[in-house]
C-alpha cells in the first residue's frame, strides 16, 4: 500500500469519526466551539504520529503477554508531552479541554493503530498512518465543532457570523445537539458513499 493512500485512509476511507465512529467522548463533549476541535485534533495527532513511530521501532522487542500495556505506557508518554506543553503555552484551551487530554491515553483510535497497523508496518508507514488518522480526526471534530457553534451561537472560532437579529439554537451547544449534529453528518456520509457504489 503506498504511503498516499495509508494517509488518505485516515481522512477519508477510515476516517476515525466519521467511518470508524471511534472516539465518540472527546468528540461529543468539546465539539462545542471550533477552536476546541482543532485544539484536541491536533493534540491526539502529535500522540498518534509518536505512538506509531515508537510502537514500530520497538514491536520486535516488546513481548507478546505484555504488549497492551506496553503500548498504553508509550501513548501515555506522548499525551504527558502534550499535556505539559498546552499547560505552559496555551492555557486557556488547556483549561477548555480539561480532563478529556489525559483521557487521550484511553482512546480507542490511537491503541486501535497501535494494535491494527504500527505493530505490523514499519516507521514511515506508521507515521503516516498517524499523521493521516490524526488529521482525519481533527478535520472531522473542527467540523462538528464549527456547525455546532455557528448554529448553537452563530460565531465560528469566536467570530460573530450571525447578524444581530440571530437567534441562537442553544440545544446544539448542548449534549443533544452534539448527537443530532454527528447523526446528520453520519447520515450525509452514507448517503453519498452509497451513491459512489451504485
Amino acid at each position: 500500500m503506498s504511503l498516499r493512500k495509508v494517509f488518505m485512509n485516515g481522512i477519508i476511507k477510515e476516517n476515525p469519526t466519521f467511518r470508524l465512529v471511534l472516539g465518540m467522548c472527546p468528540t461529543l463533549a468539546l465539539s462545542t466551539a471550533a477552536v476546541n476541535g482543532i485544539g484536541m485534533g491536533l493534540a491526539t495527532t502529535f500522540v498518534l504520529v509518536g505512538s506509531n513511530v515508537f510502537v514500530s521501532l520497538l514491536k520486535n522487542f516488546i513481548p507478546d503477554r505484555v504488549r497492551i500495556p506496553a503500548f498504553v505506557i508509550i501513548i501515555a508518554s506522548f499525551v504527558t508531552i502534550v499535556e505539559l506543553v498546552m499547560k505552559a503555552y496555551v492555557p486557556s484551551l488547556y483549561e477548555a479541554l480539561g480532563i478529556y487530554i489525559p483521557l487521550i491515553v484511553v482512546n480507542c483510535i490511537i491503541l486501535a493503530r497501535a494494535e491494527a497497523f504500527a505493530s505490523k508496518n514499519g516507521v514511515v508507514a506508521s507515521a503516516v498512518d498517524g499523521l493521516g488518522m490524526g488529521l482525519g480526526f481533527t478535520l472531522a471534530l473542527t467540523l462538528l465543532a464549527a456547525i455546532r457553534e455557528l448554529i448553537g451561537n452563530g460565531s465560528i472560532f469566536g467570530m460573530q457570523l450571525m447578524g444581530a437579529g440571530y437567534q441562537p439554537v442553544l440545544i446544539f451547544i448542548l449534549a443533544p445537539g452534539g448527537f443530532f449534529t454527528l447523526g446528520l453528518i453520519l447520515a450525509l456520509m452514507n448517503s453519498l458513499t452509497d451513491r459512489e457504489k451504485a
